[in-house]
């Protein structure tokens, strides 16, 4: 079965309505060039707050439902299609989320996902203001095909795209901020930026299946004495091959729309049977944090 999935690669003001606004009028355009599921940046609503920790942060959180599953879930009847929002989610008073809500083309709440792996380093504080998921690793059936959820720093692990493909998600989805500190921009850019793509790649290989990343793009300064994130855009696209079928550029907003095909996973993983030769009966160190 083919379907076309799209990417939106987008800047993020300071302005929550505008992104929100935005990122509607993407999401058709999205599907009024055939895309069948859409899937924003992480935290698409806000700059990337997590570059400082700030209590009265939290007043960006929203609820599920709240602001975007409203308005991205009008652009989702209104073009007839699956939308991934990721959000800033309040689940209760001094509890808060990194999450992406799953919308069906009728608009309504289809499933929740929320990040796993939470970062704590220079500018990514995010330990501060997320309380690690709680559903575990979800698979969604979609008019687009079966499709997981992973957000940003879940990408640079093997067990979260095992484990959502285990359910049977024939593609995953990053939603993702990621980007250069500008001062090691020029020793260590490169390398960084073929790292996040190549781990992504090895997660489509390994798994047989289609990997999606959608980043943001621009220079974020929460303060303008700090010298902010420029985020790398780079969204893209593989196949089960690990092949690149589409990528974005690195400081343009873009929409990518991409086909994909169920056909293309069963040869795949018939011709590479990682699947059929894993020895799940000698597995059982990994829940543990070292084998020491």
């Amino acid at each position: 079965m083919k379907n076309k999935i799209g990417l939106i690669q987008m800047k993020c003001s300071t302005n929550a309505d505008e992104n929100t606004r935005r990122a509607a009028e993407f999401v058709v355009e999205a599907g009024a060039r055939g895309a069948e599921i859409v899937c924003l940046p992480e935290m698409y609503r806000t700059p990337y707050f997590c570059q400082n920790e700030d209590a009265a942060t939290f007043d960006l959180a929203e609820p599920v439902p709240g602001p975007s599953t409203q308005a991205l879930g009008e652009a989702a009847r209104k073009a007839g299609v699956s939308v991934i929002i990721p959000i800033f989610e309040r689940r209760a008073a001094g509890l808060y989320h990194n999450s992406a809500v799953l919308m069906d083309p009728k608009g309504e709440v289809q499933g929740l996902y929320r990040k796993m792996h939470i970062p704590d380093d220079p500018n990514f504080y995010e330990k501060y203001y997320f309380t690690p998921g709680d559903l575990g690793f979800k698979a969604f059936d979609t008019h687009a095909g079966r499709i997981g959820i992973l957000i940003c720093w879940d990408q640079w692990y093997p067990e979260a795209a095992r484990l959502t493909a285990m359910r049977g998600a024939m593609s995953i989805f990053y939603p993702t901020a990621i980007g250069w500190h500008p001062s090691e921009k020029e020793e260590f850019g490169a390398a960084q930026r073929d790292a996040w793509r190549t781990v992504q790649r090895g997660h489509a290989i390994a798994n047989g299946c289609y990997v999606a990343a959608v980043n943001r793009v621009g220079l974020e300064k929460p303060d303008p004495n700090q010298a902010g994130l420029e985020f790398w855009g780079t969204s893209f696209v593989c196949d089960p091959f690990g092949v690149v079928l589409a990528e974005a550029s690195t400081d343009k907003e873009e929409i990518l729309v991409v086909e994909t095909d169920t056909r293309r996973v069963e040869d795949v993983r018939r011709n590479w049977p990682f699947w059929r030769d894993r020895r799940v009966d000698v597995f059982g160190e990994l829940i543990r944090r070292f084998a020491d």
